[in-house]
């Protein structure tokens, strides 16, 4: 946990937010800013930075869409990954 990250307060509950998910790895919870009839962020209850800063160990095979780094989109350098529904969506994101 960091003290000064955004997500690690919204877990320690110091920061109010509408928790939608949580168990012994991840919380989940409903981004205030939403670009979709439905957008929740997950994120694993251990910080890291960003999916840079996890090691090989953490999960053994994935696909992941997660912005990583300020030019990608990142804001809160806690890792989460964006769950977007309720929308028509194109591809590429960008």
């Amino acid at each position: 946990m960091s003290s000064d990250c955004l997500f690690c307060k919204i877990l320690a509950r110091q920061i109010p937010a509408k928790i939608v998910h949580e168990d012994a790895e991840v919380f989940a919870f409903e981004d205030i800013n939403p670009q979709s009839p439905t957008h929740v962020l997950v994120c694993p209850k251990k910080h890291f930075a960003s999916l840079d800063h996890a090691s090989a160990g953490e999960e053994a095979s994935y696909r992941a869409v997660i912005n990583t780094g300020s030019e990608a989109g990142q804001s809160v350098f806690h890792l989460h990954l964006h769950l977007l529904g309720g929308r028509t969506f194109a591809w590429p994101p960008g």
